[in-house]
């Protein structure tokens, strides 16, 4: 009976068996992943190297975000219209031409602050498309009862990418540079396109609407009458906005925590091995009907754990635990260590609402609008952090870095509570019978 208990709290791996083209989608997305978060720490990196300006950090994910905004609603509308799988190559085949000139750049010595940026902003909207595209594939390739594990396995993926990415970013970038990061994170890409090429061809189901107004029209009328899907979308952008200080690492490696790239990308990490390990542990939460109370009571842990960041950061600005000198290669041990269980409390609660909210699309949207409805998750998930950097470096930059994660972890839980209250359907969705 133990033996049975501790089998069921383990991730399901079903998906991976009923579907071999799920399986193969997955490992590539998994490795290609893995690249570009090298990727994105180093631009991070490489772009306060230039400018030793958490602002301008900050402007990488905001320069990308209207380009995201676009490339999502029109990869969405593009996955309802055509082949996904060949819509997911093209615009993977963009974000691998543009890390090519990225690593090109590097190794000529021509990297300049305006090329970080238009790199950035390419492989943001590239990517939206590829996502949108990928996940409104998903329910196509597994039953409808196997989506939360799916789902669950996804938060696995992601924590692999960003835990070992990340990480891997600060180690490189310190003793090898940035040219062998971006180097790297194009040979990994080169795994996308296997578990690509791979899939058959998926044409959306039922009547198709060529891209353009009334196909986004079709979409944003069908989002008006799904409550369920879109306050969970209203959700998830509060948590991002307001809980997402991933602008302000490199800066507290630099002035606050100590430890410079290396910390950066623990800190990096530690969200994404908490979405590892929860996921890693999701029997219950994939089993678990009430995705809408399962959603709340996530997004509220997570502002929690961000308040809590905020504070540890507070009590390394008053020099707490402090070592003699704290900068680019002396650490607050203490406080990193406090700084990085608080991220990972952050990134595990993130992945369990992240489960909830990825099968309530999948499962109660039908698949000739998926795509669209996809392309706006996309949008939120990615658009989300966009907003949270902008937030966290312009508050950070009038005031100090401790500051923006306190009141953010705050405001998360307050409008969460509120909203959810004001919304009593939300809280009754049953995932046995998916109402948008």
């Amino acid at each position: 009976m133990m033996a049975r208990l501790r089998r069921d709290h383990f991730i399901d791996l079903r998906p991976l068996t009923a579907s071999p083209a799920f399986a193969r989608m997955s490992v590539g997305s998994t490795l290609a992943g893995l690249g570009g978060q090298l990727t994105i720490v180093a631009i991070m990196l490489h772009m306060y190297d230039l400018t030793a300006s958490t602002f301008a950090v900050s402007m990488i994910a905001v320069a990308g975000l209207v380009p995201m905004i676009i490339a999502g609603l029109y990869g969405g509308m593009l996955a309802d219209a055509f082949d996904r799988r060949r819509v997911a190559l093209i615009a993977a085949t963009v974000t691998f031409g543009s890390t090519a000139v990225l690593m090109t750049l590097t190794w000529m010595g021509g990297e300049t602050v305006a090329a970080l940026y238009v790199i950035a902003v390419v492989n943001s909207a590239a990517n939206s498309v590829v996502m949108a595209a990928r996940q409104s594939i998903v329910p196509r390739l597994i039953p409808r009862e196997l989506l939360p594990a799916a789902s669950a396995l996804g938060g696995i993926t992601m924590g692999i990418m960003v835990s070992i990415g990340p990480a891997a970013a600060g180690v490189l970038v310190a003793f090898t540079g940035y040219g062998w990061t971006y180097t790297i994170d194009l040979v990994l890409m080169s795994a996308l396109f296997l578990g690509l090429w791979t899939l058959p061809r998926i044409h959306p189901e039922g009547e198709t609407v060529r891209p353009g107004l009334r196909s986004l029209a079709d979409g944003w009328a069908f989002l008006r009458r799904a409550r369920n899907i879109r306050l969970q979308f209203v959700l998830d952008i509060i948590a991002m906005t307001f809980g997402q200080p991933l602008a302000l690492f490199p800066a507290i490696g630099t002035l606050l925590l100590g430890g410079g790239p290396i910390t950066t990308g623990v800190l990096t990490a530690s969200i994404a091995i908490g979405a590892f390990f929860s996921s890693l542990f999701s029997g219950p939460v994939a089993r678990y009907r009430h995705h809408g109370v399962g959603i709340e009571r996530a997004i509220i842990g997570y502002g929690a754990a961000i308040s809590v960041f905020g504070a540890v950061l507070l009590l390394a600005a008053l020099g707490v635990a402090a070592p003699a000198v704290v900068d680019a290669s002396s650490a607050n041990i203490t406080l990193l260590v406090a700084a990085a269980v608080a991220l990972a409390a952050a990134g595990a609660a993130d992945n369990i609402s992240s489960i909830f909210r990825n099968t309530m699309v999948q499962a109660a949207v039908p698949d000739a609008i998926r795509g669209r409805l996809q392309g706006v998750f996309i949008v939120v998930v990615a658009g989300g952090p966009r907003l949270g950097a902008l937030y966290a470096g312009a508050l950070a930059t009038f005031t100090t870095l401790w500051f923006p994660p306190l009141l953010g972890g705050f405001v998360i839980m307050g409008l969460a509570l509120m909203l959810v209250r004001l919304n009593p359907r939300f809280r009754t969705y049953d995932a046995d019978e998916p109402t948008p």
